[in-house]
């Protein structure tokens, strides 16, 4: 199968609000198809309304450029090769941790995108649903 289903986004979600919750950190979180289109979204209760777009954002900036946001970050800094990337496609680009490529058979399908909490945790998380997947 292709892509990212809802069953599996579901998955990836659980998994991701279980890390958050043990945390203790609402989150939003994003899971993206093959195409960067939203497949599910969850705001946990108490997560920042500001946060809904930016974990959806994330979930689109690591499908496609196929990279986890933090590691965009460090290559979008000032002086950076993707310097001024977080202007482009309509400024949907987020170069701050939170996203991550969901891989199947080591081609990426899709992607999580989290965001509430400090960058360390948006990643944890994403990594926790990534690890679902």
């Amino acid at each position: 199968m292709a892509g990212v289903s809802l069953a599996e986004a579901r998955k990836v979600i659980a998994a991701a609000e279980k890390k958050a919750a043990e945390i203790g950190q609402p989150m939003n979180i994003a899971v993206a198809d093959e195409g960067g289109t939203l497949v599910s979204h969850v705001r946990m209760d108490g997560a920042w309304l500001g946060s809904v777009d930016i974990s959806i954002n994330k979930a689109f900036t690591a499908r496609a450029f196929d990279i986890a946001t933090k590691d965009l970050a460090t290559h979008s800094q000032s002086g950076g090769q993707f310097f001024g990337i977080h202007v482009s496609n309509h400024g949907r680009i987020m170069i701050f941790a939170g996203g991550i490529p969901l891989k199947r058979d080591g081609k990426v399908v899709g992607s999580i995108g989290v965001s509430g909490g400090s960058g360390e945790q948006d990643h944890a998380v994403a990594e926790a649903g990534a690890a679902a997947f």
